[in-house]
C-alpha cells in the first residue's frame, strides 16, 4: 500500500512523537523518501516544535494563516489530481 500525502499529513505529529505503529512508520518513511512536499512539511513541523519549545512567543505575519491554508489546499488538490491521473 502506498500512502498519499493527505494520510502522511494526518499522522505527522504522531510520526514525530514516535507514537505511530511500526508498519505505519515504515510506510510514512517510504513516502518521505520520494515526496519533497511531505519532507518539507515534516522539517517545518520539527522546526516549529523547536522554536516553540523554549516558551518564546512569536508574532505571525499578517495573513500568514490564510496563506498557509491556501497553500496546503493547493498542494492537496494538486496531489489528488496527480493520483487520479496515475
Amino acid at each position: 500500500m502506498s500512502l498519499e500525502c493527505k494520510h502522511v499529513w494526518e499522522h505527522i505529529s504522531e510520526y514525530i512523537d514516535k507514537s505511530v505503529d511500526a508498519k505505519l512508520r515504515e510506510e510514512i518513511e517510504r513516502h518521505l523518501e520520494h515526496c519533497e512536499i511531505c519532507s518539507a512539511i515534516l522539517d517545518s513541523t520539527r522546526n516549529i516544535l523547536v522554536l516553540t519549545a523554549d516558551n518564546r512567543t512569536f508574532e505571525l505575519p499578517v495573513g500568514y494563516s490564510e496563506r498557509l491554508h491556501e497553500r496546503l489546499a493547493k498542494e492537496l488538490k494538486s496531489t489528488e489530481t496527480e493520483s487520479k491521473e496515475e
